[in-house]
């Protein structure tokens, strides 16, 4: 495949982009509420949610029961073969598929992960010391660090 680092995507076009009145949309990766203040940091005008919001009542999909007797809703990219099938008829010749349909956990209402993004957007301004979301780059250093370096600050795990 052909790919970018999203994060490097983002802040390489929002510099030309912004530069020529333009705006740029982040779209993939976002799987948590500071993923997207990182894209607004970086320098998006606008993050894609569809990951984020898959899953939910109000989004797409089939709602079905799983084998383990949970309820998930089916959720696919608007380049996958399921959508080229529903929304043309048919895979075109001249175009290759891409990504998958799959299963997400059924969510219930939207109303909490908005607020979570919300609040994890707001968090963000806070720590840096940004007004508005459009201050966002402004106010954000990006530091390189190793997976390792990841992995050490990740959140522990805890079950009840």
């Amino acid at each position: 495949g052909v790919g970018y680092p999203q994060l490097s995507a983002i802040s390489e076009c929002a510099d030309a982009a912004h530069g020529l009145g333009g705006h740029v949309m982040a779209d993939g990766g976002c799987s948590s509420p500071g993923d997207v203040a990182k894209a607004f940091a970086a320098g998006a005008d606008f993050v894609m949610l569809g990951g984020m919001l898959a899953g939910h009542d109000e989004s797409g999909g089939e709602l079905v029961e799983g084998d383990n007797g949970k309820m998930y809703k089916s959720f696919y990219g608007m380049s996958s073969a399921k959508a080229m099938q529903e929304y043309y008829g048919e895979v075109a010749k001249h175009r290759a598929p891409e990504g998958k349909e799959v299963r997400v956990p059924y969510r219930g209402g939207l109303e909490e992960t908005v607020q979570s993004i919300l609040g994890g957007v707001r968090s963000a301004c806070s720590y840096v010391g940004a007004r508005r979301i459009k201050d966002l780059p402004k106010c954000t250093t990006f530091i390189r660090v190793t997976r390792t370096t990841n992995e050490v600050y990740q959140r522990f795990n805890v079950e009840e």
